[in-house]
């Protein structure tokens, strides 16, 4: 079976499966009504049209090729972006290594991924945009809370655009079959992420127990994790002809991409509670921001990227 027919079984099957959640959802919904509403119901149902969403966004992307693919996740990095520097307390002395941000450093990251530039691409962010941004902020002569700043956009930096970057940069390795293959193996990494991070919300839901962190994210447990989390690897190892994979190293990618995940998550649930915000933004509707919606991918994606290129191309 070609890519592209991989590809159209795929999205035919998840089309299918967003069909019946859509008509389950409104009927929960409905029948909810009646009793007042469901904060619970309305969640999933904002998730279900989230899906929808991103099965349009991943099609576009096998669609049309490379340069949207990294177009698209630019612009989600603009995004997470300001998002980040939003609810993070800035200064008039850190404007200049803002813009270098938005339209030096991010741009740039991007552009070497379309160059196919990987020796660069895995150093420029960390090296020499790490550098640039305290000497920036010097020059200024703003030294009040100097370090804390720095610090503060050096993280989000690295976070929003470093990270999510990897993403796109699976279209750099060199995988059998062309370029359809690099996609699929995107799309693969973005559904287990997105698959998990719904089915551990199910879990928790109908089962959880035993909160992991539960003064950072009380929604996160024990039972959300171990569920959630099977499902989401099972879904992945069955999905391993998309994939450089046979099933078992799928398995343990599939494995590799859900505690990732899940650690980002908890991570950057920790940063959103240290600055008093329950979501990053409110950009998709009964999900928050862009950043509440990749901070899964902004960890898994580099761990990914870089076990699938020393062990599989």
């Amino acid at each position: 079976m070609s890519s592209q027919q991989q590809f159209q079984w795929l999205m035919g099957a998840v089309a299918g499966l967003l069909v019946i959640a859509s008509t389950v959802g409104w009927l929960l919904h409905r029948r909810a009504a009646g009793h007042g509403g469901s904060a619970t119901i309305d969640n999933l149902n904002a998730r279900i049209r989230a899906w929808w969403v991103m099965v349009a966004v991943l099609t576009a992307c096998f669609l049309l090729g490379t340069t949207t693919t990294v177009l698209l996740f630019a612009l989600a990095s603009v995004f997470a972006l300001r998002e980040f520097v939003t609810l993070t307390p800035t200064r008039p002395g850190d404007h200049m290594p803002l813009v270098a941000c938005f339209y030096v450093m991010l741009p740039i990251q991007y552009w070497l991924i379309f160059d196919d530039w990987y020796g660069l691409f895995a150093i420029f962010l960390p090296v020499y945009g790490f550098l640039s941004l305290p000497i920036l902020m010097a020059i200024s002569g703003d030294t009040e809370g100097f370090l804390e700043r720095v610090t503060k956009i050096q993280w989000g930096v690295l976070i929003t655009v470093y990270c999510i970057s990897y993403a796109p940069a699976l279209l750099l390795l060199k995988l059998p079959g062309g370029s359809e293959r690099n996609m699929l193996l995107l799309i693969w990494l973005l559904l287990v992420v997105q698959l998990s991070d719904v089915l551990q919300y199910v879990f928790g839901k109908l089962l959880g127990r035993h909160p992991v962190a539960p003064r950072i994210s009380p929604s996160k447990t024990v039972e959300g994790l171990l569920g959630g989390g099977a499902s989401a690897i099972g879904i992945g190892a069955a999905l391993y002809a998309l994939t450089p994979f046979n099933p078992w190293q799928a398995a343990l990618m599939a494995t590799l991409v859900v505690l990732a995940g899940f650690l980002g998550g908890l991570a950057l649930s920790a940063a959103k509670r240290s600055l008093g915000a329950k979501d990053w933004g409110t950009m998709i509707e009964g999900h928050g921001g862009m950043l509440d919606r990749l901070d899964s991918v902004s960890f898994a994606a580099p761990v990914f990227f870089h076990v699938s290129r020393f062990f599989f191309t």
